[in-house]
């Protein structure tokens, strides 16, 4: 199809990793066009071809799938931030689990016994308490804040609290930020653009901004927003400079009080982020006695609760904020190594258990490979990302084998999904290559 020629009639039959609907072409070319669903037929105009795969726009739905529903938020069409609000929840419930099932087979070669199941989330809107907004400045003092347009990432969305995923504490907040920053937000750092980060603390929030020179005036947002606990500015090279407010805040995180600082990370959904927890703890068993190796251990919510019920637990994190709060309070038997995880794990086995969680680029290349060697009876992963967890799985397929995989949705309205799988050494003779 040329850049002259008018729409194409698609027929939609899935949902790809990015929320975007997956169709053909009448040339059979896999086509993935955002705000279609499952069941639609849908007047289709290509943007991008690629040897492979094409990148549409949708023009107008010629007839809608049975999953589709009218998006709850009024900014749902042109905003970026949420890519699934358009089918009914738990439909996204079920293309989630076929996300992590395709991811599972096609590149982890690995083949469930039965349909991926995926908690529900226990809100469906109002749960983020963390959010990123982009800010651009432009002539005679005007300000545009919120989320980066569908496809569109030059523009802005220009929002407020309003928005139907912010926590109540985020969205007040937000508000009062906004409120406060004065014509040309003077108050906050100088530039033409600003990226500002806001996470939830307690009852109120900790402000994050990147991008901009100089440090504003924060002291007055600080003085005047109600709930915005500190203001931070962070450099181009990621050095963290405290504006105004306090250094550390006192959390409550499953149980744990900590002190955290700007880049503490805790889960963005708090209510399904303690169920994950709750369920990697089940996982796990009675910990009593066990060796346990926590990698990406983050703030230690996992190693802090299995060592007060008995376990040996090494910790590693690279973060140093938050290797700070693991060890803050930590209860006998949990140590934490500052590092990252392909450097000090072969040094914490031999383990009965190990868990890890990484970062959505799942596990450093030489990871796996240290975990074939020394062989550890279990394995935990959670994982935020299906493909690169697929990948992971099928580097130590020599050694172990899937017990387990489950699947916890995290952020709804969105095609993010997290998934949980529990491998167990593969005692068979002659499977391990010895």
């Amino acid at each position: 199809m040329s850049a002259q020629e008018g729409p194409s009639e698609v027929g939609i039959h899935g949902i790809a990793g990015g929320g975007a609907g997956v169709g053909r072409l009448a040339d059979g070319t896999v086509i993935f066009v955002h705000r279609t669903a499952p069941g639609d037929r849908a007047l289709v105009e290509v943007v991008e071809r690629k040897r492979r795969w094409a990148r549409g726009r949708l023009v107008e739905l010629v007839e809608e799938g049975p999953g589709r529903r009218d998006a709850p938020c009024p900014h749902y069409d042109r905003c970026g931030g949420c890519t699934l609000e358009h089918l009914r929840y738990g439909d996204q419930l079920r293309w989630k689990s076929q996300i992590v099932t395709d991811a599972l087979t096609r590149i982890g070669r690995i083949e469930l016994s039965a349909p991926l199941a995926v908690e529900p989330a226990p809100k469906e809107f109002r749960y983020r308490s963390r959010a990123t907004f982009h800010l651009q400045r432009g002539p005679a003092e005007a300000v545009r804040a919120g989320f980066r347009v569908l496809e569109a990432p030059g523009s802005i969305v220009d929002m407020g609290g309003e928005c139907l995923l912010l926590d109540a504490v985020l969205s007040a907040v937000w508000d009062g930020i906004r409120a406060e920053w004065g014509p040309g937000a003077k108050h906050l750092p100088e530039g033409e653009e600003l990226r500002l980060t806001l996470r939830r603390s307690g009852a109120g929030a900790i402000l994050v901004v990147a991008g901009g020179e100089g440090g504003g005036n924060s002291k007055h947002l600080h003085s005047r927003v109600a709930g915005l606990r500190a203001v931070w500015s962070e450099a181009g090279d990621g050095e963290l400079r405290l504006l105004a407010g306090e250094e550390e805040v006192r959390e409550e995180w499953l149980g744990e009080e900590l002190l955290a600082g700007p880049r503490t990370f805790l889960q963005v959904n708090r209510e399904a982020g303690e169920a994950l927890h709750n369920a990697v703890l089940r996982r796990v068993g009675s910990p009593k006695g066990l060796r346990v190796v926590d990698g990406y251990c983050g703030v230690g919510a996992y190693g802090r609760r299995l060592a007060r019920h008995g376990a040996d637990v090494v910790g590693i994190e690279s973060d140093p904020g938050a290797v700070s709060a693991a060890r803050r309070g930590a209860p006998a038997g949990f140590r934490v190594v500052e590092g990252t995880v392909e450097r000090h794990l072969a040094e914490a086995l031999p383990a009965d258990l190990v868990i890890v969680n990484p970062p959505r680029t799942g596990l450093d290349d030489r990871v796996p490979g240290i975990l074939l060697a020394q062989a550890p009876p279990r394995i935990v992963y959670v994982s935020c990302d299906p493909a690169t967890l697929a990948r992971d799985l099928e580097r130590l397929s020599p050694r172990y084998q899937v017990e387990s995989v489950e699947g916890h949705d995290l952020f709804p309205q969105t095609a993010h999904v997290e998934a949980l799988v529990v491998l167990t050494r593969d005692e068979r003779p002659g499977e391990d290559g010895r």
